[in-house]
């Protein structure tokens, strides 16, 4: 097990989130953790003219039902570094399904959103709720066009706010990690 996935995917100390980041915001490029080198790689790049519009990344010790970790998009207007590490205020979930392509089944691939929290950062934005609805409306077509575009039919699926991304990261923790309060 390597660093990012020796993480809490909630600090016991703070209640936020541990987000890694493994995508910037505004990268064209997809870049995807290897637990076993610790390393970050590029695993596609996305069309001429589409990028991410804020941060994606995971929350460690956790697994979904397509094998990965949970996404999680940071939503903050500076670009972080691959790797980097942040604390979360959890603000929501957008619940969507997927399959791989035309035939295959399909299974939950919920994204969760978040806000930077720090002792310097408060944040002004503390549900999905609060956000400008036509900037919601951009997230969701973001993430409709992007897996249309790698040919899996995505389907969104309604949104949850801060406690049930809070109860779905605590669902989806693998197990033998510390217990959440």
């Amino acid at each position: 097990m390597d660093f990012y996935h020796a993480l809490a995917a909630i600090d016991p100390a703070t209640g936020l989130v541990n987000a890694v980041i493994d995508t910037p915001r505004g990268s064209n490029g997809k870049y995807k953790h290897d637990p076993e080198t610790g390393l970050f790689r590029l695993s596609k790049l996305l069309p001429l003219g589409a990028y991410f519009p804020y941060n994606f990344g995971f929350v460690p010790q956790t697994r979904g039902a397509d094998g990965d970790e949970l996404d999680i998009l940071v939503i903050m207007d500076e670009p972080l570094h691959i790797g980097a590490v942040v604390p979360v205020r959890v603000i929501g979930v957008l619940r969507s399904e997927q399959s791989e392509g035309e035939g295959s089944p399909a299974f939950r691939n919920d994204r969760l959103l978040g806000v930077l929290e720090t002792r310097h950062n408060p944040p002004e934005i503390r549900h999905y709720k609060d956000l400008p609805p036509q900037r919601l409306a951009e997230i969701e077509h973001f993430f409709l066009s992007y897996n249309l575009m790698e040919g899996r039919p995505f389907k969104s699926l309604g949104r949850g706010g801060p406690e049930e991304a809070l109860k779905l990261i605590r669902e989806h923790t693998v197990a033998g990690v510390a217990q959440l309060s």
